[in-house]
């Protein structure tokens, strides 16, 4: 069979097409051991492809499988979608993007809380090839030192309470006597803060023992950890208070609440004296301002009253220069007026004496 230079195209194409096709192909892989976390530390939960091709132009995404919709964190297109996260793990996921070249999708975890703990699938989607891998996550936390508190006298003993929080997984409270025997106690009140910790409290009614010592352990088996409290009671305790007692501290704690009352009542009349004697005062300092007040203003009086009579005196002398002056000038029109008729006369006497000047024609 003869083979053309077209035939030899064609396996070409095929065989390229055959390599690409299987270099698409990869798979996820990580440890098989669950991760255990403490609580408040930071984890990474590994995740590789085999083999070690990018992953820089895939779609990585971790899924939390005890969550519906349970998506952790998604990269896709060259960057990170930051829509559509679990609430609780915005701000505390991140991929190592460096390391995403050389196939490395790993997830880092920080400030690991109680509802981190569960599975995570590692999904890698490559058109038109994907494949996952799922990691499991325990957490640990060690609770609080139980707090024991009297609740005071039941029905059948005293009643004690022991409380206890900050516990993954889910503890366990014992109540146990001296010699470490279970007692028997009621059944546990049990809540699951936000972020997944646990407190714990159990009531329990004891009875007087030999060394009336009891003790209120928390403890979890899976993590081995455990914190107890140990109390002491007073046989005093375990007995009403006689009706003479019960009298006595009655009277007393009235005798006391009298006292009280008269030094309130005391305290409120020598409060109430130092606001009446600072009344006084400040009644006193406002009758002093109000007569100095009152000084100045009829000194004021004064001086107006003697400066109208400057005022008075100086009109009066004016008005009598004025009378002077119009006397006078009267005076003086009277001199004027026949001043033109003693004018006229003396100038008709001047003309009659002046002499003939020059020659006069002979007749």
């Amino acid at each position: 069979m003869e083979t053309g230079p077209d035939s030899l195209f064609v396996t070409l194409l095929l065989l390229l097409h055959s390599s690409h096709s299987e270099s698409e192909k990869f798979e996820v892989i990580g440890p098989t051991d669950p991760i255990v976390a403490v609580a408040g530390d930071d984890i990474i939960l590994p995740c590789y492809l085999k083999p070690n091709i990018s992953a820089e132009d895939m779609t990585v995404d971790w899924l939390n499988l005890d969550f519906k919709d349970g998506r952790v964190f998604r990269y896709q297109n060259h960057r990170i979608i930051r829509e559509d996260h679990i609430p609780s793990y915005i701000g505390r996921t991140a991929l190592f993007e460096e390391e995403l070249w050389r196939g490395n999708t790993s997830l880092k975890l920080t400030r690991v809380q109680g509802t981190d703990e569960g599975f995570y699938t590692c999904v890698i989607q490559s058109k038109p090839w994907n494949c996952n891998f799922t990691i499991q996550v325990l957490v640990e936390a060690v609770g609080s030192k139980p707090v024991v508190s009297i609740e005071g006298h039941r029905k059948g003993g005293m009643g004690l309470l022991c409380e206890s929080e900050g516990w993954h997984p889910q503890p366990e409270l014992l109540w146990l006597d001296s010699k470490g025997v279970n007692l028997s106690a009621g059944p546990p009140e049990i809540h699951r803060d936000l972020k997944g910790f646990y407190k714990v409290k159990q009531h329990v009614i004891v009875q007087e023992t030999n060394t009336n010592r009891f003790t209120c352990r928390v403890q979890q088996s899976r993590i081995n950890e455990k914190m107890e409290t140990e109390v002491h009671l007073p046989s005093e305790l375990f007995y009403r208070t006689p009706w003479r007692i019960t009298s006595i501290v009655k009277c007393c704690l009235g005798a006391i609440a009298v006292i009280g009352l008269a030094l309130a009542i005391y305290c409120i009349c020598i409060k109430k004296g130092v606001i009446i004697d600072q009344l006084k005062l400040q009644q006193v300092d406002f009758k002093n301002k109000l007569v100095n007040l009152i000084v100045k203003l009829m000194n004021l009086k004064k001086e107006l009253v003697n400066l109208k009579k400057d005022l008075d005196k100086v009109e009066k002398d004016l008005t009598s220069q004025l009378e002077d002056l119009t006397k006078k000038l009267d005076d003086l029109t009277e001199q004027l007026i026949p001043l033109p008729e003693e004018l006229e006369v003396l100038s008709v006497e001047m003309l009659d004496v002046t002499p003939d000047q020059g020659c006069s024609s002979p007749i």
